[in-house]
């Protein structure tokens, strides 16, 4: 039997939809927070040594202050940070509980989970996009040694790596491996420079690092097969062969799509294929959803981050207290 109908499901327990949660909380309106993985799932993901680019008070939601050790907080202090928030807003999580199908039944949704069904009026999309790794496509990628997340260099001490990309966390992980003892750091990058996009502190970090040899960057270009002890990539000079333990693919993440599309979500006609939703609520074409987050995003995933789509859990709350 699916239990008795709540005013909102939230999916996705990260500091967007815990922000969505206080809302609701503030307001009176039922509602539960659904997560396929653990609290803040995607922040959990991140390298363990990261430093977040915002400040910590950017990063503070539900009034709770955020103090950290120096001004640009770590991912462990963001994890600690987002517990006690949980904690003092006792909101109501279903971690490691993924949603599997959501059926729209007139002025209802029943959702159904890998653990229970569950019915509401209103449904919030904060699911953010890093659990989708963008896939290389290229025969070998299957192969164990083919890694899309990066939580620390230990591992990797004494090994010939490839780093794919040259966006932030590929920067990061390559001068990380260099740093922490890993035998060659090749980057294989399909730009002509490294990202501009990149944080101020490690560019110049990079960029002298390559110049020395340290770490050897392949620009303009795209590997074309994995084997267990080699990657093969096409360069401007031809292909090229080397001899290779692990690959890390830090190709970047998106949205994901297959759910919004499922609940009825349409999308703009440009190259991110950003979804349709009101600005002034978050509210999207479909009737009863409403967009929070990153996901707002679509492609361009550096457009929404925690410090500037905070602000989307009160237009949103605002507008399903008032209907």
């Amino acid at each position: 039997m699916a239990e008795k109908i709540k005013d909102i499901i939230i999916i996705g327990a990260g500091p967007i939809g815990l922000a969505c949660g206080i809302e609701a909380q503030k307001k009176g309106l039922d509602h539960l927070i659904f997560d396929k993985g653990c609290l803040v799932n995607s922040l959990y993901l991140y390298p363990m040594n990261m430093t977040f680019f915002s400040t910590s008070d950017k990063l503070e939601i539900g009034e709770v202050p955020f103090i950290s050790h120096n001004p640009k907080p770590t991912r462990s202090e963001a994890l600690e940070y987002y517990r006690r928030v949980t904690t003092h807003w006792k909101l109501p999580l279903r971690l490691y509980e993924q949603i599997t199908q959501v059926i729209p039944e007139g002025d209802f949704f029943e959702v159904i989970t890998n653990k229970g069904s569950y019915r509401c009026r209103k449904i919030i999309v904060a699911t953010g996009f890093y659990d989708f790794p963008y896939l290389l496509d290229v025969p070998g990628e299957q192969l164990p040694k083919v890694l899309h997340y990066f939580k620390e260099a230990h591992p990797f001490f004494g090994m010939n790596v490839v780093v794919v990309g040259s966006a932030n966390s590929a920067v990061d992980v390559a001068l990380e491996l260099y740093r922490k003892g890993a035998k060659s750091v090749n980057m294989v990058i399909r730009e002509a420079e490294i990202g501009q996009n990149v944080k101020y502190w490690s560019k110049p970090d990079i960029v002298n690092r390559i110049k020395e040899g340290s770490i050897i960057a392949h620009f303009n270009s795209k590997i074309e097969k994995i084997t267990e002890t080699e990657v093969h990539f096409i360069t401007p000079e031809g292909q090229k062969t080397l001899k290779n333990d692990f690959v890390l693919a830090m190709t970047g993440y998106k949205p994901n799509f297959e759910l919004l599309e499922s609940l009825g979500v349409k999308f703009h006609e440009d190259e991110f294929r950003t979804p349709v939703y009101d600005p002034k609520t978050m509210k999207s074409n479909a009737e009863g959803v409403y967009l929070a987050g990153v996901v707002c995003g679509g492609l361009k995933t550096n457009k929404w981050f925690i410090e500037n789509s905070r602000e989307h859990a009160p237009m949103i709350i605002e507008d399903i207290a008032r209907n």
